[in-house]
């Protein structure tokens, strides 16, 4: 199946950076497969700060599964070893990056990778839930309230990432999107997919490097 919507919220990023503060923080890690990630949080304990330059790098993002799930996959990976190396010493980390900035570093890494790891058991969950609702009157009564919780949160979390994916796109490309849009619960489990194979290769090999194969734009008129 082509993966072509998940072009919608990807962003590509070519750095620049000052070379002294490349050197202050230890340079670029070659044990990371996301070093941009653990960069960034090095430079940010280090005292130094980003910004983005809104400028298109012109390069299409993987259009087939067989390109795409590699990258998510060493995406995860590298999210989940920044994870582990930064908070090998917690107390440490939140002298460095206060609470604000602390607690953000925690939701954002934590909360990518173990949400795609849990989608699944989130699905499964409901859908047992809501057939054992459906074949006998629930008992107790709040049983229902949960199905409904359940199925709620579901539906608002695809709206809310289609509304990310929405505004993330460049207005002239938004008519694009069209009947993709009802992609998106494919797509997480693609995503959930790609993390349990993260997982699976942090332990089996976890400094290897997928290659991604990237195209040049080609514009769609």
């Amino acid at each position: 199946m082509g993966l072509r919507a998940s072009a919608w919220c990807a962003c590509y990023i070519r750095p620049h950076f000052r070379r002294h503060a490349l050197d202050q923080v230890g340079r670029w890690d070659p044990f990371n497969v996301t070093e941009d990630a653990d960069l960034g949080m090095r430079l940010w304990r280090g005292g130094y700060r980003t910004a983005m330059i809104s400028r298109p790098t012109l390069e299409d993002a993987p259009h087939t599964l067989g390109a795409w799930l590699p990258q998510r996959t060493r995406w995860f990976k590298g999210w989940m070893q920044t994870w582990i190396v930064h908070t090998r010493e917690p107390a440490r980390l939140y002298r460095n990056m206060h609470l604000r900035a602390f607690v953000i570093t925690q939701l954002l890494l934590t909360g990518t990778f173990v949400s795609a790891l849990l989608h699944p058991l989130v699905l499964v969950n409901a859908v047992g839930l809501s057939i054992w609702l459906t074949v006998q009157s629930p008992d107790p009564a709040y049983m229902s309230l949960i199905a409904w919780i359940d199925w709620l949160m579901i539906a608002a979390s695809y709206l809310a990432f289609g509304a990310l994916c929405w505004l993330a796109t460049a207005p002239e490309e938004r008519s694009k999107i069209g009947w993709r849009i009802v992609l998106i619960p494919v797509y997480w489990m693609a995503q959930s997919v790609a993390a349990w194979r993260a997982l699976v290769h942090l332990f089996s090999r976890p400094f290897e490097w997928e290659k991604t194969p990237h195209t040049a734009h080609q514009r769609q008129d």
